[in-house]
């Protein structure tokens, strides 16, 4: 079993920076792909970044690439995802989640986080 907790989530101004932080407890992470996803209200959950066990593959949604990035430090049991020049369309509840395996843009992980709020003001 994995316990994912975010944080670092708020209010930021558009064009503004905010490091989101998922760690987790139970179980090391280092064999476990990790994800980001976010749901904003009357949209559809959307995926954001993953990253494999590893570190060393990354992917990110045509939304946030070249803004967004993904990190993980198994060490610490923690991931990260580093959101800068943000949006007001970014504005939503934002989502650490883990799987066994190959990571995946499709919503198939084994354990969620409970999410943390990151709204954009314009």
């Amino acid at each position: 079993q994995v316990q994912l907790v975010e944080s670092g989530g708020g209010l930021v101004q558009a064009g503004g920076s905010l490091r989101l932080s998922c760690a987790a407890s139970g179980r090391t992470l280092s064999t476990y792909a990790m994800g980001w996803f976010r749901h904003a209200p009357g949209k559809e959950r959307e995926f954001v970044a993953y990253i494999n066990w590893s570190g060393d593959t990354t992917r990110y949604a045509d939304s946030v690439a070249g803004r967004f990035t993904i990190s993980r430090d198994n060490a610490k049991r923690t991931a990260y995802l580093q959101m800068n020049k943000l949006k007001p369309e970014d504005t939503a509840v934002y989502y650490c989640a883990a799987k066994r395996g190959m990571p995946t843009i499709y919503s198939t992980y084994d354990y969620w986080g409970q999410g943390t709020q990151v709204t954009v003001s314009s």
